[in-house]
C-alpha cells in the first residue's frame, strides 16, 4: 500500500497511514476518517480498533480498505462511502439522498433539550410538540426525540428520498411511533396537519448557502459540491431564499411562547436578524454561536 510499507499491517499501522494520507490532503478531522473506514472494512465498532491494535490484517481487508482509501483521496465523503454518520452522539444512516449532518447543527437540539427541560413544557403540561422543517436525515428531529422521551416531532422534506432516509433512521432508533413524516416544500405540510399547528419548537436547517460563497473558488469544498445534493445546500443569490419564508410564516405554526430555531450562513447572521425584527410575532431574537464561534442560528421566541 506503499513504499514504506510495513510487513505485516496491523490495525496501528493501517490506521496511522491512513490518517496521514487523509491530513496530507487536507482532510477534516483526518484520523477520525481512518477510524470509520477501518472500523467499516473490519466490522467493528471503533473503541474495538484500539483495543485490538496489534491484529494483522488479511488481504482482502486490505484491499477493500485501499479502493474505499483511494475514493476519499477524490474527495467522496467517507461517510458516504460506510453510509453511516455520527451525530449527537447517535449514528445515522446517510447516503447522497440527503446532506452529511455537521456538528453545528447540534446547536440546535442542544438549545432545545436544555430549554425544554428549564421550561418543563412551556406550561401546557408534559408533552412537546416539534416541527422540523427541511429534515433530510432526520438527525435533528430524532436527536431531539431520543433525549425528549415525552416529545413527538412532525418533520417534513421537499425530498422523497430524503425522506426514506429519516424513516430508515427513525426505525434504526426505534423512534418512529413520534415521527410523523410529511412530503412537502417547507412549511406546507405542516400547515395542512393537525400536529403542525401549536409547536413548542420549530426546527429547521435549510439550505443556506449563497450563491457568492456557492461561487468562489475554496468557499465550499470539492466533497460538497461533487457529493452532497445541492437542493439541499444552495439558498439563492442572498443565502435567504429557504430562511426568509421560514422567518416570515414560521411563527404562525407555533403557540405563544413557542421558539424557532433556523441554522443560517455566518454571512448572512445580520440579514436574517432585520427578516426576524421586522416580523410583529417574534420577540427575544438572537443569534446563537456554534461550536466554532461562528453565527449559525437565528432564535426567536412567538409573542
Amino acid at each position: 500500500m506503499s513504499p514504506a510499507a510495513p510487513e505485516v499491517w496491523t490495525t496501528r499501522s493501517l490506521l496511522d497511514w491512513i490518517a496521514n494520507a487523509f491530513e496530507r490532503a487536507g482532510h477534516d478531522a483526518p484520523r477520525l476518517s481512518a477510524e470509520l473506514l477501518l472500523a467499516h472494512v473490519l466490522g467493528c465498532d471503533r473503541l474495538r480498533l484500539y483495543t485490538e491494535v496489534d491484529r494483522p490484517a488479511m488481504p482482502l481487508e486490505r484491499d477493500a480498505l485501499r479502493e474505499l482509501v483511494q475514493r476519499a483521496l477524490k474527495h467522496e465523503p467517507v461517510q458516504y462511502l460506510v453510509g453511516e454518520t455520527w451525530f449527537f452522539s447517535m449514528r445515522f444512516h446517510v447516503d447522497g439522498r440527503v446532506l452529511i449532518p455537521r456538528p453545528c447543527t447540534e446547536t440546535m437540539v442542544e438549545h432545545v433539550l436544555q430549554h425544554a427541560r428549564a421550561t418543563a413544557g412551556l406550561g401546557s403540561g408534559s408533552a412537546f410538540l416539534i416541527g422540523d422543517v427541511c429534515t433530510g436525515s432526520g438527525c435533528i428531529a430524532l436527536a431531539i426525540l431520543k433525549n425528549l422521551p415525552n416529545a413527538r416531532c412532525v418533520a417534513s422534506d421537499l425530498s422523497a428520498d430524503a425522506l426514506e432516509v429519516a424513516k430508515q433512521n427513525a426505525e434504526r432508533h426505534k423512534l418512529s411511533d413520534r415521527l410523523t413524516l410529511l412530503p412537502g416544500d417547507l412549511l406546507t405540510p405542516l400547515e395542512k396537519h393537525p400536529a403542525g399547528q401549536q409547536l413548542h419548537y420549530l426546527v429547521s436547517n435549510p439550505p443556506y448557502i449563497p450563491d457568492s460563497e456557492w461561487n468562489a473558488p475554496g468557499m465550499v469544498g470539492p466533497d460538497v459540491k461533487a457529493f452532497e445534493p445541492e437542493m439541499a445546500l444552495r439558498g439563492g443569490a442572498e443565502g435567504l431564499k429557504f430562511v426568509r419564508p421560514l422567518v416570515q410564516h414560521g411563527p404562525e405554526r407555533l403557540r405563544i411562547g413557542g421558539q424557532m430555531l433556523i441554522e443560517i450562513a455566518a454571512s448572512t447572521a445580520d440579514s436574517v436578524l432585520e427578516l426576524a425584527h421586522a416580523n410583529p410575532m417574534l420577540t427575544d431574537i438572537k443569534i446563537l454561536k456554534d461550536l466554532e464561534g461562528h453565527r449559525r442560528v437565528l432564535l426567536a421566541t412567538r409573542r
